[in-house]
């Protein structure tokens, strides 16, 4: 191969798996008995949110993109709950399924939250961490807490369900990400995949009930976390302020922090070759789990 020729990557491969009785859609990536990474998605994208990072990293690691339980491909099931510790346990029993004992784990958002979480948890499973743009172990700005508290209001009130389920959800998250379809970082297509769900009342029923156990912070706990760690953050971030960065790579011992100007919250498509250049340096980084 020349410099000139670009590198072709096989298509990821798809595979179901079964988690509380759930169906989960997952697409793995790269050889079957390469060391795994397991990428979360964050809200309200599914596993196409990492679509620029999979292909090279693939090349040395098995890249393994679930659609995590409610979201995208993988079943919106009502009788499960999905408080922050049960979400936790849930991706253990996702590992289970894959018949993965230990991965490097990176998330972003939602994703990145889940990620700490399990990493403090069941230290021995996670090789490697990376925390991208995510509430990690602080909170949102101040108006966006407002907006997903309210959200959770919604969800936990009886009386106030019902009109709630008539919102325009799907409008809602299509004004707010179309910014970066107009930038042309984001395709219409996979816009479409993000949202379009939220249209029918099986989605909104859904989301509510999903946002009814939305809460907790992992601040406690960092200094334990012994895996090599990055950080890797969009400077711009409207959502999560740069200061979570800062202080969760300056707690996390060891921790790498990359600071991306001209990112905001969606970094691994704003600035996805700075992403994907971190992720390789932390799977560069020595382990001591094998």
């Amino acid at each position: 191969m020349t410099a000139q020729e670009p590198r072709t990557y096989d298509p990821p491969r798809r595979r179901t798996v079964t988690v509380d009785g759930a169906r989960v859609a997952c697409w793995e990536s790269g050889p079957r008995g390469a060391e795994p990474v397991l990428l979360l998605h964050g809200y309200p994208a599914d596993h196409r949110s990492w679509r620029h990072q999979v292909p090279p990293l693939s090349a040395r690691h098995r890249v393994v993109t679930p659609d995590l339980l409610g979201w995208g491909a993988s079943d919106r099931p009502l009788h499960l709950s999905f408080d922050y510790g049960t979400e936790v346990a849930r991706l253990g029993r996702l590992l289970d399924a894959l018949e993965l004992d230990s991965v490097n784990l990176a998330g972003h958002d939602y994703g990145g939250f889940l990620a700490l979480g399990f990493a403090q948890r069941h230290p021995a499973r996670v090789r490697r961490l990376g925390i991208l743009n995510s509430r990690a172990q602080a909170t949102f700005t101040r108006r966006w807490y407002a907006a997903f508290s309210l959200l959770g209001l919604l969800g936990r009130t009886p009386a106030l369900r019902r009109p709630a389920l008539r919102l325009p959800y799907a409008p809602l998250h299509r004004r707010a990400l179309a910014p970066l379809v107009r930038a042309g970082h984001l395709e219409p297509r996979v816009l479409d995949g993000y949202v379009d769900w939220m249209s029918t009342p099986e989605g909104r029923r859904w989301l509510l009930h999903y946002f009814a156990d939305y809460r907790p912070e992992l601040r406690r706990g960092l200094r334990d976390i012994a895996c090599p760690t990055a950080v890797v953050w969009g400077r711009a971030d409207p959502y999560l302020s740069p200061a979570i960065a800062t202080e969760l790579a300056g707690t996390v011992p060891g921790a790498d922090l990359t600071l991306l100007d001209g990112a905001g919250h969606w970094v691994m498509d704003e600035r996805p070759d700075a992403v994907t250049a971190a992720l390789g340096r932390l799977l560069e980084r020595t382990t001591s789990i094998e």
